[in-house]
């Protein structure tokens, strides 16, 4: 699947990506050395919330402007990638993806995928402070000034809800936008469920309190 990925972005014209292997034990090593992007590893496996952060700071290292967040799993689409990079042209800190705007993917979200998003909201909402749409999408933006802000603590699952706390606490302008999710069967099997939820409210506890 990532290499589909990266063809894609290849083909639009893309070439600041950095992929961050978070230790895998399958092929995608020989896959992402293959294309000239750039590539780092992580000796153990840390998480998805401390695989952005490794590639945030790469990025900004490097002297990025705008840094997107984008998954690997061919769920975002490449053609929304635009409409971000504009929002943070027009003085946006941050761009939020969202399923639930107007002409988004959300009819296509399975509903068991819609109850736990529903439920991270109101959780966000009362306990974190924030309230957000669409609060476990990981597909945005962060102008260079944000990513240097926002050094979030969780490495795994929560890191999305304490992103938005630090929104919140750095006063960043932001913005929402529709964007288009295609689910697929491996994507679905990647993504969070309910046992999943404890472990974000635990992480989420142990950083707030």
């Amino acid at each position: 699947m990532i290499e589909s990925v990266l063809q894609k972005l290849l083909a639009a014209s893309y070439f600041n990506i950095v992929v961050v292997d978070d230790c895998s034990q399958d092929q995608t090593s020989d896959i992402v050395t293959k294309y000239p992007v750039f590539y780092l590893r992580h000796l153990i496996n840390r998480g998805q919330g401390a695989a952005l952060r490794t590639g945030t700071d790469f990025a900004v290292e490097k002297g990025a402007e705008v840094v997107i967040h984008f998954d690997a799993d061919g769920q975002m689409s490449v053609e929304d990638i635009p409409r971000f990079v504009e929002q943070v042209s027009n003085g946006r800190d941050v761009v939020l993806g969202s399923r639930f705007l107007s002409n988004s993917g959300e009819l296509k979200m399975p509903w068991h995928r819609k109850t736990l998003l529903a439920g991270a909201k109101v959780f966000n909402w009362m306990i974190l402070g924030v309230n957000y749409n669409d609060p476990q999408n990981g597909f945005r933006a962060l102008s260079r000034s944000a990513a240097q802000k926002l050094v979030w603590k969780n490495d795994r699952m929560a890191h999305c809800s304490e992103i938005l706390r630090l929104i919140k606490t750095h006063q960043l302008p932001y913005q929402e936008i529709p964007v288009n999710i295609n689910y697929s069967q491996y994507s679905l099997k990647k993504g969070q469920g309910f046992k999943d939820v404890w472990k974000i409210v635990w992480d989420l506890f142990i950083n707030k309190f």
